[in-house]
């Protein structure tokens, strides 16, 4: 019974730290949007413009990538 509740709290605390997630998927809609629309604004620019969004889309799923390791390590290590 007591390894039930530990194990419910590590559960609980990956939970909490996969909200970091929220953050980068917001961002990366938001980078890709402000991409998209420079594109048609203009097209000549279209090459620069795609490999600026793909760099911020790495930098920002890279914070994603870190909540995912942290929700690892409570439930798998601690």
């Amino acid at each position: 019974m007591e390894g039930s509740i530990e194990v419910g709290l590590k559960a609980i605390g990956a939970g909490l730290a996969m909200v970091g997630a929220f953050g980068p998927g917001i961002g990366i809609g938001l980078l890709v949007q402000g991409a998209l629309q420079a594109i048609g604004r203009n097209p000549d620019a279209a090459g620069q413009i795609q490999t600026n969004m793909i760099l911020g889309i790495v930098f920002t799923e890279a914070v994603a990538i870190y909540a995912l390791v942290v929700a690892l390590v409570i439930l798998f290590v601690l």
